[in-house]
Formats: C-alpha cells, sequence, structure tokens
C-alpha cells in the first residue's frame, strides 16, 4: 500500500484530531511527538491526541485505500459526523458524490451508558431502561437524554445498511416481473418457470431479512391490540408475498380462470418493492428526526471538553468532569466559558449569542457572572467555578429541550383519536374491497382483488398522521433554543399561540430589578459631586437596599471619596453623621422634620422625582439643606421595543406589582401599559390571573421572583425570567433565558408559526388519506379503467410523510 510520508513541522496547518486548519503562528495548543509538533484548534483536541497519538498520525482514505498524514492533509470531509481524510481531491469528490458506499469500516456509534433511559418519539409515555420497540406504533425507542458523543442512530444505520442491500434484489424482481415492458424477454431468454422461481429468490431475503423489523413491528401490534401502521405494512404485504408463493408452489389451487401464460400471478416485485419504498421512507424520516436534534447536540457542543485550573502549583487543564465548585480556572481568548462562575480577575468581552439570541458580545469586569458554554472573545481572565455538570445554565437548557421534544400538544389528541378509528375503518375497507373485487370484478378476480386489498392497506398508512404534531414539536422547540427561548412542553407552546393577554411584573421583568442613581440635585453652596460624595460616606456603613445604587453611582460618576464617623442610622428614617467635621443627615421627610429644617424650597422637585417613580432623598449638612439625591429601578432598555411588539402581536399588557401606585403609573406611562395593579402580593396576583380567565381570556404570566410563582402557575402559561429565581422558572412553561422581555415576542411569533405548521401537516394527512383510499380501493376503475398499484400505492404513502417532515423543517429556518 503506497504511504505518504510525515510532513515538516512547518507544513501541518490541520489540527490531526477534528481536521480543523490551524495557523501554527498562532497561540493555539500543541504537542511534540516524534520529532514532530502537532498543532490544535483546543485544549480537548491536543488532550485526545496525547492519549492515543497513533489513532490521530494517520488515516486511511475511505475511496482508494491510501495512509494520509491527517495534520498534513489538504483534503478533507465530513459525514455523520466522522471526519475523513483524502490523498487528493478526486477522491474527495468520490466520496461527497456517494459518502455510503465509501463509508465501510468506520467506527460503530458509541453505546450509551448502562441505564440510559429510551422513550418512544411519538408516545412519551412510553419509558424503559435500554433500546426497544414501542408496543403502541412499533417505532424505535430512543434515549431520553441525547449525548453530544454518540454517533449516528443506530436504528438509522442499520436501516441504510438493509436499503443498500435490499434495493438492487427489489430493482431485478421488479425488472424480472416488467420485462415484457421494458423490451426484455426474460422468459423467451431463461424460460418462464426460471424467471418465476428467481423473482421467488430475489424477493425473498426482502421480505425475510431486510423488513424482518417491519414483520415484527407489525405481529406486536396484533398482539397488544394497538394497531397502526405497521398493521397494514405488514398485513398488506405479507399477504402479497404469502399468496405469491401459494402461485408458485401449488399453482393448481387456482381456478384456470386466473392462469396466465405461464401460470397464476406472482406479486413478489409488489411485496419487494412497497417494502424497500417503505424502508426509504423510514430511513428518511429518521435523518430528519436526527436533524431535529442538531439544536440539542449543538448546545451540548458549546462546552469545551476541557478546563485550565488554577492550583498553588500552577495551572492544569483537567476533563471538564473533574471541575468543581470553587475551582479558579482560566479562559484565554477564544475558549468557551467552562462552567458557571463569576470573574475574579482580569476584563474581555463574551459572546452569549449561543444561549441567549442576543449578537452583541457582552463586556465583562470583576464581579460579573460568565455562563458555560459561551464564548470568550478578547480578553484573558480568571474565574470561579460556581454551578458545574447538571447545575449549569447549558445543561439545564439541554433537558428543557429534551423534555419539550418529548412531549405532546393537545391538538394531537386528535390525531390519536383519529388514528385510532382509521386503522380498523382500513382493514375493514380492505377486507371489502377484496370481497367486492372477488365478487364482481373481471377475470382474473383473485388477481383484482388482491391488489385492491393491498394497496388500500399501503396507501392508508397513517405514519403521516402520526409525525404532523411530533416533528413540528421538536423542530421549533430546538429552533427556540437557540435565540434563548425555552419550551417546558409542547401543550405551552400550543396555548401561547392563544393568549389574549399578558401580564407583567414590574420588578426584574420590566425593570433592571435593582435601583440605580438616577438624580443628583445641589441646594445651596454644594456642588452636585460634593452632595453625591456626602451622601456616599454616609452609606458605606448601612445596610439599606439604597445604600448600593448610591455607593455605585459615586464610583462610577469618580467623585472624591469620604469618609464618615459617628454613623447613626435612624430606623424607618435615615441615616446620620459626621464628614471632615461636618453634621450630615441623608434620609427622608420625617428625618428633615426632626432637624427642623424647611423643606419648602424643594417639595415640587421632590414631589416630580416622586411622580416619575423615583425614591427621593434629602441631605442636610450642619442644619442646612444641601440637596437631593433620587435612585430608580431603571427600566430595562430593550423593555420599551418589547412591549410595543407585543403590542403589535396583539397582546393586552397589564402590569401587576407590589410597588406604590405612584412608582408604577410612572412606569406604566413610559411604556404604554393598558393596565396598571399596584400594590398587589403574591395572592393578589394569582387572583387577577383567575379573573382574567374567568372572563374567557387566555393569559399569560411573566416575572421572575419567588413572589410571582404562584401566578405563574395559575396562568395558562407561565414566562420566567432565566436570571430569576429558580422557583420562578420550575413554575412556567417557558423561559427566556436572557430575561430580556423581546424573547416574549420571539416566543409568541414561534407559537403562532408552530400551530400553522402542525395545522397544515395534519391537512396534508387527512386529505391524503380521504383522497388515497378510495383510489386504491378502485373506485376509479369502472369509469378510467384505472387501478392503482400496490407499488405506487407506496411510493405515495412515503411521499406523504416526505411532506410532513419536509414542511416541518421549514421552522428551523424561520426569523424569529
Amino acid at each position: 500500500m503506497a504511504t505518504r510520508t510525515h510532513a515538516s513541522p512547518d507544513a501541518i496547518t490541520r489540527d490531526p484530531v477534528c481536521g480543523m486548519e490551524v495557523d501554527p503562528a498562532a497561540d493555539t495548543p500543541r504537542l511534540e511527538h516524534e520529532g514532530h509538533t502537532y498543532h490544535f484548534c483546543s485544549n480537548g483536541c491536543r488532550d485526545r491526541f496525547a492519549k492515543d497519538p497513533a489513532a490521530y498520525i494517520e488515516a486511511e482514505d475511505p475511496v482508494c485505500g491510501m495512509t494520509v498524514n491527517r495534520a498534513a492533509a489538504r483534503h478533507v470531509a465530513k459525514h455523520e459526523g466522522q471526519q475523513f481524510y483524502f490523498c487528493s481531491e478526486r477522491c474527495q469528490q468520490k466520496f461527497e458524490a456517494a459518502p455510503d458506499t465509501y463509508g465501510k469500516g468506520r467506527p460503530a456509534p458509541e453505546p450509551m451508558p448502562a441505564g440510559t433511559l429510551y422513550t418512544c418519539p411519538m408516545h412519551a409515555e412510553i419509558v424503559q431502561e435500554g433500546p426497544g420497540d414501542c408496543p403502541i406504533c412499533g417505532m424505535a425507542l430512543e434515549p431520553m437524554m441525547p449525548s453530544a458523543d454518540a454517533g449516528p442512530n443506530p436504528e438509522l444505520v442499520d436501516f441504510r445498511r438493509r436499503l443498500w442491500i435490499g434495493a438492487p434484489l427489489a430493482l431485478m424482481v421488479l425488472a424480472l416481473e416488467m420485462g415484457g415492458m421494458l423490451g426484455l424477454p426474460w422468459a423467451e431468454w431463461f424460460g418462464a418457470t426460471t424467471v418465476r422461481w428467481l423473482q421467488f429468490v430475489l424477493a425473498t431475503p426482502v421480505v425475510v431479512w431486510v423488513a424482518r423489523s417491519f414483520f415484527i413491528r407489525g405481529w406486536s401490534s396484533i398482539v397488544t391490540g394497538n394497531l397502526n401502521m405497521w398493521t397494514l405494512i405488514a398485513i398488506g404485504t405479507g399477504a402479497a408475498y404469502v399468496f405469491s408463493l401459494v402461485s408458485l408452489f401449488v399453482p393448481g389451487l387456482f381456478p384456470a380462470s386466473l392462469h396466465g401464460e405461464h401460470g397464476p400471478p406472482l406479486y413478489f416485485e409488489a411485496a419487494a418493492v412497497i417494502l424497500i419504498l417503505v424502508l426509504v421512507g423510514q430511513v428518511m424520516e429518521l435523518t430528519a428526526r436526527d436533524r431535529t436534534g442538531d439544536a440539542i447536540r449543538a448546545l451540548m457542543d458549546l462546552s469545551p471538553k476541557t478546563a485550565r485550573r488554577l492550583t498553588d502549583s500552577g495551572e492544569e487543564d483537567v476533563p471538564l468532569e473533574a471541575v468543581k465548585t470553587g475551582d479558579r480556572l482560566r479562559v484565554r481568548p477564544g475558549e468557551a466559558v467552562p462552567v458557571d462562575g463569576a470573574l475574579l480577575d482580569g476584563r474581555s468581552s463574551v459572546d452569549e449569542s449561543m444561549i441567549t439570541g442576543e449578537p452583541v458580545p457582552v463586556e465583562k469586569v470583576e464581579g460579573d457572572t460568565v455562563t458555560g458554554g459561551t464564548l470568550n472573545k478578547t480578553g484573558s481572565f480568571v474565574m470561579r467555578a460556581e454551578a458545574v455538570g447538571s447545575d449549569t445554565v447549558l445543561s439545564r437548557i439541554v433537558a428543557m429541550v429534551a423534555q419539550a421534544q418529548r412531549s405532546r400538544a393537545p391538538i394531537q389528541a386528535l390525531a390519536d383519536k383519529v388514528a385510532g378509528y382509521f386503522v380498523p375503518a382500513v382493514i375493514a375497507i380492505a377486507v371489502l374491497a377484496f370481497v367486492v373485487w372477488l365478487a364482481f370484478g373481471p377475470t382474473p378476480a383473485l388477481g383484482y382483488a388482491v391488489v385492491a386489498a393491498v394497496s388500500v392497506l399501503i396507501i392508508a398508512c397513517p405514519c403521516a398522521l402520526g409525525l404532523a404534531t411530533p416533528m413540528s414539536i421538536m423542530v421549533a422547540t430546538g429552533r427556540g433554543a437557540q435565540a434563548g427561548v425555552l419550551i417546558r412542553d409542547a401543550e405551552a407552546l400550543e396555548r401561547f399561540a392563544k393568549v389574549d393577554v399578558l401580564v407583567l411584573d414590574k420588578t426584574g421583568t420590566l425593570t433592571e430589578g435593582r435601583p440605580s442613581l438616577t438624580d443628583v440635585i445641589a441646594e445651596g453652596k454644594e456642588d452636585d459631586d460634593r452632595v453625591l460624595a456626602l451622601a456616599a460616606a454616609l452609606e458605606r456603613g448601612s445596610e439599606h437596599p439604597l445604600a448600593e445604587a448610591i455607593l455605585t453611582g459615586a464610583e462610577e460618576r469618580g467623585v472624591e471619596r469620604l469618609e464618615a464617623t459617628d454613623f447613626d442610622a435612624v430606623t424607618g428614617k435615615g441615616v446620620r453623621g459626621r464628614v471632615g467635621g461636618q453634621e450630615v443627615a441623608l434620609g427622608n421627610a420625617r428625618l428633615m422634620a426632626d432637624l427642623g429644617i424647611d423643606l419648602a424650597p424643594v417639595e415640587a422637585r421632590v414631589s416630580e422625582l416622586q411622580t416619575a417613580g423615583k425614591t427621593a432623598m434629602l441631605l442636610a449638612v450642619d442644619g442646612r439643606l444641601s440637596g437631593i439625591v433620587a435612585v430608580a429601578d431603571r427600566i430595562k432598555e430593550t423593555t420599551a421595543g418589547a412591549i410595543r411588539g407585543l403590542h403589535e402581536a396583539g397582546l393586552r399588557i397589564v402590569m401587576a406589582t407590589g410597588d406604590s401606585q405612584g412608582t408604577a403609573e410612572a412606569v406604566g406611562r413610559e411604556l404604554g401599559i393598558d393596565e396598571i395593579r399596584a400594590g398587589v402580593s403574591p395572592e393578589d396576583k394569582a387572583a387577577l390571573i383567575e379573573d382574567l380567565k374567568a372572563q374567557g381570556l387566555s393569559v399569560a404570566m411573566a416575572g421572575d421572583g419567588v413572589n410571582d410563582a404562584p401566578a405563574l402557575a395559575a396562568a395558562d402559561v407561565g414566562i420566567a425570567m432565566g436570571t430569576g429565581a429558580d422557583v420562578a422558572v420550575e413554575s412556567a412553561g417557558v423561559t427566556l433565558v436572557k430575561g430580556d422581555l423581546r424573547g416574549i415576542v420571539r416566543a409568541r411569533v414561534l407559537a403562532q408559526a408552530t400551530m400553522r405548521n402542525i395545522r397544515e401537516n395534519l391537512f396534508f394527512a387527512f386529505v391524503y388519506n380521504a383522497a388515497g383510499v378510495p383510489i386504491a380501493a378502485g373506485i376509479l376503475y369502472p369509469v378510467f379503467g384505472v387501478l392503482l398499484s400496490p407499488m405506487i400505492a407506496a411510493a405515495a404513502m412515503s411521499l406523504s410523510s416526505v411532506s410532513v417532515i419536509g414542511n416541518s423543517l421549514r421552522l428551523r429556518g424561520m426569523k424569529l
């Protein structure tokens, strides 16, 4: 075998593990091995190489068999998650034209861990440990939680292999049966008997081995009484095959009128071709379902496989599973943040678009939080791990999306009810068609009867009906996750499309959820900076929630740092102390009254600030009024635009808050809220939801705090801010990862598009079956002389499923 030599270190520009191109001059991970320097795109690839270098140095060209150096390879292609290397562009082109032809020898998918729970894609109530078939619909069970390291779906790999073997056999059977029409007189060349036996020899492996699982599922459906698509396929193709066996082995059982030129008719080609067409449909369906999991796998792939941990002896790269809460980790430019945590040292801009949908990188400084899976863009920083493993935001997102994809929308109940009556009705129609054709059909009546019955059973397969809702839900929840909108279950998605009223909490939902300094107004001889510096000096000794807002504001404005002595907190009024030899007091009107200070000159200004929803604090120096400091919970920058978008979507907006009427009205006026409810308790919020529902309205509630949990649970759809309390998230059907109300607009668009997509799918399935069954039964024959071939019926059945799958996949590209 020809072998390429190792490239020189300077020529190595491709990661030998993942195939990505790497700049040798860049500060990237590298490793010396046998006198050569190998460069890697990440620490994870380097670690995998270090464990088994021989596995990554050379690869076999799957087309010509030549040995190719992975790091020096110029021609690389990826197929089904596997990287392939080629000696030339021509070999790469041949592979890409027919990848499955050259994919032999690839490693089998890694088995799922022991104890993995599997469930049915269509029947979420079916859960068992380990793989198997659904006892209701016969579909292969799939892991409840996907794995980023898992290879292709094992059933998909198996079905593809069977298809490559069975398709040529079925085509040969078809060619033998249709030889006369094709101008190929097989009977004259080889003899009629030989041709009939060749059809049996070629069709039997297709029926017995290639489609074995179809008959197992069909039999299981009959034994359990859960009649489904496999019932129809197994009975239809089985009847055609058995009829052909009897015709071949015991031709004398049939009357002479049924005998053709070479004996009774055979339907080996119908059975074989139908089963291959069904197999093609299954491969397409499994491939499409595999694609719906791309969103989850993409999310799981965001987390790096290793992290750089700081220890007393230096830095070390450790597997992500080894990271513990409290560990200090270094994140360099271009690396993904390994886990959730907070910055201890350094600063950077972090791209959080992968989990929030927002494209603009966020600046991070000491004390800021970072989320595992986000991408560090510019600077290097040290962080403290605060949430690891399944506790990270990314892990919770993956779990929520996986759960949503397994859930069922209420509209699916209609399809299930119809399918429950549909399969027995189809069997009855097939029997009726058989009897009618046998009694009144032309010669050979038995042959026509078999064709009509088999066609009815095949074309009426309810596969498209069963796929209509699950496919749309799977694609939509994955698309939502990519845009920072997490759907807990399909029911929430369906309900949200019908919502009339949206109830919003104020603090943390419309506003930032923390007070900020808004106004500094000097009175008398003091200037604004001096007023703020004196107020900050007193607040350094205070534990009041507003103190942090003043201190942060003073730091941001860079005012002089002063220290206070003789500090005294006056309960319910404010704080007092000495600053630089002056008596200073900061508080409300009651504190000023105790000091004998006249507030008449500033009453109008204080009233104006309070009307605007701000908390005004008065500053006195040596018994004189010296200024006003105001703080407020600022409205989020994105809230106004989001409210406009929600109004455009036809929603009525109600704000329910525990704040005062004045503060609530100030926020409501600025944002254009339709209705304001102030001073409400958690119980009042839940009661408000119930009142609106009693009016016949469909209600959604958005909130972020523990106090919002009862209302979130009471609403038709609860929407939690991902930045809020865990109990709020647990009570909600929809979670906005970033806590941005624009996510509600995205969720509304997604919900309405998904329900429209489901209705389109159900329309395709219902109309197709309503039209297909009578035609297959032969209703057109008396007028047009047309009787549907079972093979055409099988192709039409597969096409109906493809139309549903294709329509569902359109949701992947929708703009939110």
